[in-house]
């Protein structure tokens, strides 16, 4: 049985893989993103992968596997971040990855895409790009979250212990080499600003039947899963999201040496999605 882990799929001469790049418009600023299209005639499945902050991991080898195992997938760059022009924000993540999403079914048939049958895939905040996009948009057939970034809890955390918030306010300051227009003040105040309407558990009544696929890190100091993954479990079952599937996974936010483990429970994942 082929196994897009290990090998390569044949190659189609009428139809090959091809590796477009792409623009996307928003906010008035061009994305850049790039498209992985599996070899065949199609039309196929979309997978959107949104990486995190600032993005230093963005998931090429989740998007690769993808496509070998017949699935277009997508990769882009939010505003204000490696070069992309205007500010970065946590809002403009949310804004960004809705246009992305909404301008797929007008680039469908030139890249042999099927846009109904569309998942998206986040990696921390990314993760919370994904559930928050998929729960505004009923068009998003499957979603997945990995090391999700919660953040309503950490907004209330921020707000409760002033020496929480100087901590975010550090971390944040050291991420933002590749990013432009923001400080770690201003994204602390968004965070804050936004409170539990950013708390991902709140979500599960919009998500309730859909596909989901939660993944937690329990080596994780960016995002432990106690925090970040656990309550949002809880709340799923209980709406219940009657398609959902979790797993915590034995290693780090950047799951550096669970790569393959997550590629087979994605891969398992879309597979299995109705």
């Amino acid at each position: 049985m082929f196994d897009p882990l290990t090998a390569d799929p044949p190659h189609d001469p009428d139809f090959p893989a091809t590796t477009p790049a792409l623009t996307f418009t928003s906010g008035g600023t061009d994305l850049l993103g790039v498209l992985h299209v599996p070899a065949g005639r199609g039309p196929h499945h979309v997978v959107v992968l949104l990486h995190g902050f600032p993005g230093n991991e963005r998931n090429f080898d989740l998007a690769q596997v993808l496509r070998r195992a017949g699935y277009a997938s997508l990769v882009f760059h939010y505003r204000g971040s490696w070069g992309v022009g205007g500010s970065w924000s946590w809002g403009h993540v949310l804004e960004d990855t809705t246009a992305v999403v909404a301008a797929l079914p007008g680039i469908a048939a030139a890249h042999r895409l099927d846009p109904r049958r569309l998942a998206l895939i986040g990696h921390s905040l990314g993760g919370f790009a994904a559930l928050m996009t998929a729960a505004a948009d009923p068009s998003v057939t499957a979603v997945a979250s990995v090391a999700g970034f919660d953040f309503g809890p950490v907004a209330a955390l921020c707000r409760a212990d002033p020496s929480v918030r100087a901590r975010y306010v550090e971390a944040f300051t050291g991420e933002l080499g590749p990013l432009r227009g923001t400080s770690a003040q201003a994204l602390v105040d968004e965070m804050e600003a936004a409170g539990d309407a950013w708390r991902l558990a709140r979500l599960a009544p919009r998500l309730a039947d859909r596909s989901v696929l939660l993944i937690g890190t329990s080596l994780d100091a960016v995002t432990p899963y106690d925090v970040h993954h656990e309550p949002v479990v809880t709340a799923y079952r209980a709406q219940p999201v009657r398609h959902l599937e979790h797993h915590v996974l034995a290693t780090d936010h950047a799951l550096s040496d669970h790569r393959v483990t997550l590629a087979r429970t994605v891969l398992s994942f879309l597979a299995r999605c109705p």
